[in-house]
């Protein structure tokens, strides 16, 4: 891989390793350029912790990590700073002057949850309702339009298992939506190699009746997940029928 813009760090709670050994790992994998892109933090409008995410207050002890990272081995490795992070109108305003205050290079618009996740279901659990996906669907095709999303993580995490001409009706508006827009379609390595329920065939069968594009991202929980051939031919195989992409435009960051 020439490029990987879809890592996670310690500070969320569920993933592990260092920053620094997470470089090392993607220098050692081959890997030219790598965005980390931790769960965003959110300003809630009361106290609630997410077990998911950092905290805001750790916004910038993060940023501070990866900024002296990029000087340290910018004879090695290009390192973007980045967040996945959901789209939720609701804490959108909050969470711009959080980050406004940082060198952010970009964001991954990863939709875990529909609103915030203490009232929220996880898109990843089974879901037979139309209204569910629907606005799935809404809600993504919204936050793209904000223009403030590089890319769609792991466009096929929503877990639906109901009628399949709404799965195809609802992802195939998405898919759509997409290519219009010239953005690729995430075939996710965590969860090929854990063998999750995407990506999904049933997705990508419709994404190459599309004609989408695709890049892979690891979406790495921890720094030996870079160093992954095995998924990273997983993914290859999954990203047959699709122009796979191995790099994105983020010069105007460097």
């Amino acid at each position: 891989m020439i490029a990987n813009y879809h890592t996670h760090t310690k500070r969320c709670k569920h993933a592990e390793g260092e920053d620094r050994e997470y470089v090392e790992a993607a220098i050692q994998a081959g890997i030219k350029e790598l965005g980390f892109s931790d769960h965003c933090p959110w300003v809630y409008k009361d106290d609630f912790v997410s077990g998911i995410r950092m905290t805001a207050g750790e916004t910038e002890e993060y940023v501070h990590s990866l900024e002296s990272l990029r000087k340290e081995y910018a004879d090695d490795i290009r390192i973007y700073i980045g967040f996945e992070a959901e789209y939720m109108p609701e804490l959108m305003e909050a969470q711009d002057k959080l980050l406004q205050q940082y060198p952010i290079d970009y964001l991954l618009l990863g939709q875990h949850f529909l609103g915030e996740e203490a009232n929220s279901i996880y898109m990843g659990s089974p879901i037979r309702e139309e209204a569910v996906i629907k606005r799935y669907v809404d809600t993504v095709i919204e936050g793209l339009e904000s223009g403030r999303y590089l890319y769609l993580a792991h466009p096929d995490l929503v877990h639906f298992v109901g009628d399949s001409d709404i799965y195809y009706r609802e992802m195939s508006r998405l898919c759509r939506y997409l290519k219009q827009k010239n953005l690729p379609i995430e075939i996710n390595m965590l969860g090929a190699f854990q063998g999750r329920h995407y990506p999904s065939e049933k997705f990508l069968e419709i994404a190459r009746e599309v004609g989408n594009t695709a890049i892979i991202g690891v979406d790495a929980h921890s720094p030996e997940q870079l160093i992954n051939p095995q998924g990273e031919r997983l993914c290859r195989e999954f990203a047959k029928g699709l122009e796979l992409l191995e790099r994105l435009e983020l010069d105007k960051f460097a």
